[in-house]
């Protein structure tokens, strides 16, 4: 597998890695149901740490594009999931720096969430 990773990079090689397999992923140049090499197989093609690979893969696999056959090896996963639009993914950003605020302030779950309907209430919209 021809993979290129910028050791020099900030981005950590695992997260390149990661990227770099989920973009093959989306394209189609790894099919649904493909076998990707063993960590150890993988590590060593790319001059990796295997713990490298095994967080990438782990980090796939945990966001729906890959599943594992325990012995039988890591494969594409049969259905892709779902891609967040751009305003779904602003919402999240805006409702993460909202709780963080909130937490900040000292204010509780309840209390924050129930900022949020008063403000939902007030607005017409």
């Amino acid at each position: 597998m021809r993979i290129r990773l910028d050791p020099a990079a900030r981005e950590p090689l695992s997260a390149q890695l990661h990227d770099a397999l989920a973009a093959r992923i989306r394209r189609g140049s790894l099919l649904p149901g493909e076998r990707l090499p063993t960590v150890r197989d993988l590590a060593r093609e790319l001059d990796l740490a295997p713990n490298t690979v095994a967080k990438a893969y782990r980090e796939l696999e945990a966001a729906g594009h890959l599943r594992t056959g325990g012995r039988l090896g890591t494969f594409v996963a049969d259905r892709l999931p779902s891609v967040p639009s751009d305003a779904d993914i602003s919402l999240e950003h805006g409702a993460d720096r909202y709780v963080r605020r909130a937490r900040q302030l000292g204010a509780s779950d309840e209390d924050t969430v129930a900022a949020v309907r008063r403000a939902l209430r007030a607005d017409p919209a």
